[in-house]
């Protein structure tokens, strides 16, 4: 039998194909993707659910004319693969050819760069405003899934969707997952509506305004093509709650939905992952092991998280222990902190942990519900730092975002000791928000001088005396800071002082007025972020009007795709050779 994929490149030629081949065609991609994922890794379940939906709205609508918009977009594998961009999903070659997200500079079907959650609803109803007020007719659709909905953004954006009075399609894509499973009251309505099968009379869209259409099998392309044909160019908001596996078509992925959502290179005959497994401990699971028994023995502990349960380390298993004292709010961040600030103010000891990429979500609530209420709730920062992946989901912009606030104190430990002791210490305080920049994956261990408490002044560690250089590095870059530091003496015979920061909010003044009464003249910031309103420039900052020369080290301010961490670095001359360089240029030119 011949493939059909073979004669699909671009969605017109959907148009033609019988029943059947539709059906042939979903099988083919969903075979194809799962060869290509066994080898690149990816977002497994999520896309695997919904590719009869993707080929029936491309077989239904005319792309780009008619706009799809994606929410998170991590569920577009198959989108791309019938968008012109096919050669990235059936050739090993350029498997990596293409991101995990939309994308528009791969492809006009693409129309924004997307990567968050919850997002979409909003987009749509500006596109659709957009062709309104130019008096155009496309179709405007927005594809999201059930976990989507629990973002504060998503109702948002319903609320104003269900009176645009025009054409408006929410694709509601409900596999009663999220990561890992759905939390809030909204998901008891979906659970009525799938089980009366759309004909319950509670029901939440309806009561909004939306017209409603309902979907049994989701995974039936034909039954979801018959439903965007009846609301194709439509004339006004409209929703269609289709219900699909996730991890549809594969096995291991549909009986372990939560470990599936994302999954690196795996064996397709076993599903036994092919990445090297590690026996280092990570922070996630010391974090785990650490808040189990600290909410064991304290039941005023509580872990939070916004939909993303291991971060802090919290399987299934853990969860379940804690039933009490366990918060998982959907994928909500700003709502995460404001509870945590309530949990504070009610005595209780919050413990919020989130990704550096989703903590940008949250800035009204970090200033104006935390800080400004001096709630001592904790935040564990996660995945902060340049790294490797989509330019959606980038770790360096939380020192910027949160170094500012008024009476939060932000700390970078550079060990698990430090990590440890700081975590301790933010729990047992009663005085101010604690944000703590998680240093890595991997833990590492140092003969740390640890600090009885955190609270300001902030109190820097001298990790070695030296002169006339003084090099500050930030986190987990003290690690580069002693090679920099190394190289220096070795090479060039200067001695540097090094020190660790231990704080990012906050000065030392203590020290940093001492480094040029001992003779230093030029001070150099390691950090792991952007230097535009990172750390260093604090430090700069604060020697602004004297002899003192500060060189800042970071990352530049741009968004970064699929970029290794290597060629960052050397980017942004972060290797100890470039660091070097630039510290022997001007400390040359200082003494001549």
């Amino acid at each position: 039998m011949s493939k059909v994929l073979d004669k699909i490149n671009i969605p017109k030629d959907l148009k033609g194909l019988s029943k059947s081949e539709l059906v042939q065609l979903c099988g083919e991609i969903r075979q194809q993707m799962l060869m290509r994922l066994s080898v690149t890794g990816g977002h497994v379940g999520s896309n695997l659910a919904v590719i009869e939906a993707v080929v029936a709205l491309h077989y239904v609508f005319d792309s780009p004319v008619d706009q799809i918009i994606f929410d998170v977009s991590h569920q577009c594998y198959a989108h791309k693969l019938l968008t012109g961009r096919k050669e990235a999903y059936i050739d090993p070659e350029k498997y990596f050819s293409v991101s995990g997200f939309t994308n528009p500079a791969e492809s006009e079907h693409d129309i924004f760069s997307i990567g968050h959650t919850s997002t979409a609803i909003s987009l749509a109803c500006g596109l659709a405003k957009g062709r309104d007020v130019k008096g155009e007719t496309n179709n405007v659709i927005a594809v999201v899934g059930d976990g989507a909905l629990s973002g504060g953004e998503a109702f948002e954006g319903l609320n104003h969707a269900a009176e645009l009075g025009s054409n408006m399609i929410i694709i509601i894509n409900d596999n009663d997952m999220s990561i890992a499973g759905n939390h809030g009251g909204l998901y008891q309505n979906l659970k009525l509506l799938r089980e009366t099968k759309g004909k319950a009379d509670c029901n939440f869209f309806q009561a909004l305004g939306f017209d409603y259409f309902f979907v049994p099998d989701g995974n039936d392309v034909n039954a979801v093509v018959n439903a965007l044909e009846k609301v194709k160019n439509t004339d006004h908001p409209v929703v269609v709650h289709m219900c699909t596996v996730k991890g549809k078509g594969y096995r291991f992925a549909e009986a372990n939905r939560e470990s599936w959502h994302y999954m690196g290179p795996f064996d397709m005959d076993t599903g036994k992952s092919l990445e090297d497994t590690v026996d280092a401990e990570t922070y996630e699971a010391l974090t785990a092991v650490y808040l189990a028994d600290k909410m064991r023995k304290d039941p005023k502990v509580t872990a939070i998280t916004a939909g993303t349960p291991k971060i802090l380390g919290f399987g299934e298993s853990l969860r379940q222990q804690f039933p009490k004292q366990f918060a998982d709010v959907g994928i909500a961040e700003g709502h995460a902190v404001a509870l945590a600030s309530g949990i504070a103010k009610a005595g209780g000891k919050p413990v919020f942990g989130v990704s550096s990429s989703f903590l940008q979500r949250t800035y009204d609530q970090l200033s104006s519900d935390l800080a400004l209420n001096h709630s001592p709730a904790v935040i564990l920062v996660f995945f902060a730092g340049i790294s490797y992946g989509s330019q959606t989901h980038m770790g360096i912009f939380d020192v910027s975002l949160v170094r500012n606030i008024p009476d939060i104190i932000c700390l970078a430990p550079t060990c698990k000791e430090e990590y440890l002791s700081m975590l301790e210490w933010a729990i047992e305080q009663t005085e101010h928000p604690v944000i703590i920049r998680v240093p890595g994956i991997e833990t590492v261990s140092r003969d740390v001088k640890l600090l009885p408490e955190y609270a300001y002044p902030a109190r820097y560690e001298i990790v070695k005396y030296g002169t006339e250089v003084a090099i500050l590095a930030l986190g987990k870059f003290l690690e580069l800071g002693e090679r920099v530091r190394e190289r220096l003496e070795t090479e060039h015979g200067i001695r540097a002082t090094l020190i660790n920061p231990r704080y990012v909010s906050a000065v030392d003044e203590t020290i940093l007025r001492a480094l040029p009464k001992d003779g230093h003249r030029l001070v150099v910031t390691l950090e792991d972020g952007v230097t535009d309103g990172g750390f260093g420039e604090k430090i700069a900052g604060f020697y602004g009007s004297s002899s003192v020369k500060v060189l800042n080290f970071g990352a530049r301010k741009e968004f970064v795709d699929r970029v290794t961490v290597e060629e960052q670095y050397f980017r942004y001359h972060l290797t100890a050779e470039q660091i070097n360089a630039d510290i022997l240029e001007l400390y040359n030119s200082l003494n001549h």
